[in-house]
């Protein structure tokens, strides 16, 4: 019985280069390596020697027989990426991927004259910092100082990820293992802007790497959205992951119903927070202010709305999985599903199998018998125009505008809408990165403008000034996508320090 790749997948790769037999794809050198929802091992070449269960740093991969029954479904989720039947969805041979393995190796020692050791800044302790941070690490003349505001370091590996999902939030442990070596320093409670200035860091640092995330809400820009009784989806996270920004906000949760905009991740994070048990909660790294607040909650039931059809909803499929095979209960109204077409019949489009795979679940839980006690329910093909606003300022509900879907796969407004009554309203609609002083900004993308890592101000690189993580690409991918991006990072910053253009070395 071949490994499978579980729910808790991070994408960082390391078992890919672990696997002796190429099996773990795609690949840092596929091209679809920073879109797919997780990785996958072909049951059809797996020799099932375990090696890859070791190198995973959040503990993602099981032998198949193995598997508990809330992920048996990823037998056929590894399965039908390579052209195995998954359902009643068989996909084409040539979709198999093939394409080698992505090497693995020790780097070559920095090209540089003289011993003097290369300063390195990084700015943010998140995932993508550390990925860099054990990127320079690799070369034994690089000393690493890391500057985090905060008091704890790893970003949102601590402060995003979900408490009750421990084994994502594991790969801490990764980081810990960077963090403890001698030639790393990592600053807290240090904020670059207020306690020093970029140009200071200039002075002390042959080169500067900013890794500060998106670090805000994309804003939700309908009327209302600022009435007490609606926020972001984040903040929520923020508040009950304890995190200093947002430990001290406070929700009310004695309303019936919760509306989340939008359905990503998050927003399936922060409904299955809020209809768990609090007693399955109290085990976890759970904010115990948050967890008192939990257990005086009012809500019976979570909304989690989104603007097009369920096939392109923004969840993954590992996490609508984990959803309707663990222990909350998830209903989806039948209608909702009434005019997607036939997905079972996939032509080998990239995604098909996904959509396919996300419709078929969604099919399933629409048959389930209904169920007692807290609901999460899914709903589509409703974009917020109004926040609705009681006598008394604060929200008591939402308006959403009925969409249909077009041939393109847009949503386009029908000109009807409806109302749905609701104590909290928490918008999801993505994460978007902020100025900062000193370097250019992508207003537009919200992104610093860079070349593969590399600063620019126009088409010109700054000098000694690189950016990785979210702030680099934007908010896509998982935790282990910021690997690769940092590697491609530390890789331009060393072509500069081999041709000499950092002026301090």
């Amino acid at each position: 019985m071949p490994h499978v790749v579980t729910q808790a997948c991070c994408g960082d790769a390391s078992c890919v280069y672990a696997c002796p037999v190429n099996c773990i794809h795609p690949t840092p050198d596929e091209p679809d390596f920073g879109t797919a929802e997780m990785l996958y091992i072909d049951p059809s070449t797996c020799v099932d020697c375990g090696a890859c269960v070791s190198a995973c740093p959040v503990g993602a991969i099981k032998p198949g027989h193995r598997l508990p029954d809330d992920q048996q479904r990823f037998l056929d989720i590894n399965a039908g990426q390579y052209g195995d039947s998954v359902g009643d969805v068989r996909f084409p041979v040539d979709q198999k991927f093939r394409l080698p393995m992505a090497p693995m190796g020790h780097p070559e020692p920095l090209r540089l004259s003289g011993n003097k050791p290369v300063s390195v800044a990084i700015v943010g302790s998140g995932p993508s910092a550390m990925y860099a941070a054990d990127e320079l690490l690799r070369y034994p003349r690089v000393e690493v100082t890391m500057y985090e505001r905060l008091s704890t370091p790893f970003g949102l590996a601590r402060f995003g990820v979900a408490p009750d999902h421990l084994e994502t939030r594991s790969v801490i442990r990764l980081y810990d293992t960077v963090a403890r070596d001698p030639r790393l320093t990592i600053l807290v409670n240090t904020e670059v802007g207020r306690d020093l200035t970029l140009d200071e860091l200039d002075a002390r640092h042959d080169a500067v790497i900013w890794a500060g995330g998106a670090p805000t809400d994309r804003r939700l820009d309908i009327p209302g959205v600022d009435a007490p009784g609606c926020a972001s989806a984040t903040s929520f996270v923020g508040w009950y992951n304890g995190h200093p920004d947002f430990a001290d906000l406070d929700f009310d949760l004695s309303g019936e119903r919760v509306v989340i905009v939008g359905n990503g991740n998050v927003a399936l994070d922060v409904a299955r927070i809020l209809t768990a048990d609090p007693d399955s909660l109290a085990s976890t790294t759970i904010s115990r202010r948050a967890l008192a607040k939990l257990r005086e909650s009012q809500v019976t039931e979570v909304l989690v709305v989104g603007r097009r059809g369920p096939d392109v909803a923004a969840f993954t499929l590992p996490e609508l999985v984990g959803l309707a095979d663990g222990h909350a209960n998830v209903a989806v109204d039948p209608l909702e599903l009434s005019a997607m077409p036939n997905l079972a019949a996939a032509q080998g489009r990239p995604g098909d199998h996904v959509a396919a795979e996300k419709v078929a679940l969604l099919r399933e839980i629409a048959e389930r018998a209904p169920r007692p006690g807290k609901v999460i329910r899914l709903a589509f093909r409703r974009s917020p125009e109004e926040i609705l606003v009681g006598a008394d300022g604060s929200v008591n509900g939402i308006r959403f505008g009925i969409n249909e879907i077009d041939a393109a796969g847009s949503a386009v407004a029908t000109g009807t809408s409806v109302d749905v009554e609701a104590g909290l309203v928490l918008t999801s609609i993505g994460y978007r990165g902020v100025a900062v002083p000193g370097l250019p900004f992508d207003d537009t993308r919200g992104v610093i403008p860079n070349d593969r890592g590399r600063v620019l101000d126009g088409s010109t690189p700054i000098r000694g000034r690189y950016v990785t993580g979210w702030i680099k690409r934007g908010p896509s991918g998982f935790i282990g996508t910021n690997k690769t991006d940092s590697t491609e990072t530390v890789g331009m910053l060393r072509e500069d320090l081999e041709a000499g253009a950092l002026a301090r070395v």
